[in-house]
C-alpha cells in the first residue's frame, strides 16, 4: 500500500475509509476492486488502499445496514441503502475532512506522471527480466552497476 510523503503514518482518521467507500458506492454501486481503483484515481496514483482495508470496511457498512449486496457475475455489488444515506449526511463534516485531506495529499505527495510513468516502466522492465531465468553472474552485475548509477545520479552523489 502506498502512502503520503515519508511512507508512514495514517492517511486518513480512524473510521474514516468507511465514510469515502460509502461515499463513492452513493456516487455508484461498485465491486470491492473498482473501490480500491476509484480511490487510487482520486488520489492521483499517491494511495491504493489494500484489499486488507477495503474488505473489513464494507463487511462493518453491510453490518451496519449502510450498504446491500447483490451478486454480479461471481462478485459482491455493493449499494447504498437509505440508512446508508442517512449515515453519509450525518458524517457530512468528515467527508469533508477526508475530501481535503486527499486533495491535499494528492498535490503534496503526488509525482508528476512523467517521472510516476519513468518508475513504473523501470519497475515492469526490471521484473520482467528478473522474472525470465536465472541470471547468469556477468548480468547481474550489469544491472546492479545501472541502478548503482541511476541512484547516485538522482541523489547527486
Amino acid at each position: 500500500m502506498r502512502r503520503g510523503p515519508g511512507g508512514g503514518g495514517r492517511l486518513f482518521e480512524h473510521g474514516a475509509m468507511r465514510w469515502l467507500l460509502l461515499s463513492l458506492i452513493a456516487q455508484k454501486p461498485s465491486h470491492g476492486y473498482e473501490l480500491i481503483k476509484a480511490i487510487e484515481t482520486r488520489m492521483a496514483g499517491v494511495y491504493a488502499p489494500s484489499p486488507g482495508v477495503i474488505y473489513p470496511s464494507l463487511s462493518l457498512l453491510e453490518d451496519m445496514g449502510a450498504v446491500s449486496i447483490s451478486i454480479e457475475g461471481g462478485k459482491k455489488l455493493y449499494a447504498i441503502t437509505e440508512e446508508g444515506q442517512r449515515l453519509l449526511e450525518e458524517n457530512a463534516e468528515v467527508l469533508g475532512r477526508i475530501d481535503a485531506r486527499m486533495e491535499a495529499m494528492k498535490g503534496h505527495g503526488g509525482r508528476p506522471p512523467e517521472i510516476r510513468e519513468a518508475v513504473d516502466g523501470f519497475k515492469h522492465a526490471l521484473r520482467q527480466r528478473l522474472g525470465t531465468e536465472p541470471l547468469e553472474t556477468e548480468e547481474m552485475e550489469r544491472l546492479v552497476a545501472i541502478i548503482r548509477e541511476a541512484t547516485d545520479k538522482i541523489s547527486g552523489a
